[in-house]
């Protein structure tokens, strides 16, 4: 057994881990309507995808190091060959990238449902060809010359 690539699959799989952490983060803000912190977590999500990526390089190194090819086929084969740690080791990384997928694909439709909302809400304030509310907040009606809906 290769302590090295139990250690690689290990960090690779704490790094997809956090990961998750940050997608789910991502979910709640956007369900609890928190979309000011997206700008800082599509800024965490991208330093830790980069850090996975690098972390995966570091793990297809080792892979050929022990005389295996860089690629799905050749980690399989190499955590096979090294015993239940490692085969272990493999599927908590691939459950976890699993799971990372998954929430990844649900955050990216509640984005887009987002998205097309607000969309179709701006086309609905925009379909009457004038502006629905007046500079001063006050709401054009007909021919009427506007309501306030706030007075104080």
């Amino acid at each position: 057994m290769s302590i090295s690539l139990l250690q690689r699959l290990t960090l690779e799989h704490g790094a997809v881990d956090e990961f998750v952490v940050l997608l789910n983060q991502e979910a709640d803000a956007m369900t609890q309507g928190r979309f000011m912190d997206l700008a800082h977590l599509a800024e965490r999500k991208s330093q830790l995808a980069d850090r996975i990526a690098i972390l995966t390089r570091h793990r297809e190194n080792e892979q050929m190091a022990l005389g295996y090819r860089a690629d799905r086929s050749g980690v399989e084969a190499a955590t096979a060959a090294g015993g239940p740690l490692l085969q272990d080791a493999w599927r908590h990384l691939q459950s976890s990238a699993a799971q990372a997928h998954e929430r990844n694909h649900a955050n990216g439709v509640m984005i887009h449902t987002h998205l097309d909302f607000t969309r179709q809400s701006i086309n609905f304030l925009k379909s009457a060809g004038r502006p629905l509310y007046g500079p001063d907040g006050s709401h054009y009606s007909g021919t009427a010359s506007g309501n306030h809906l706030a007075t104080g």
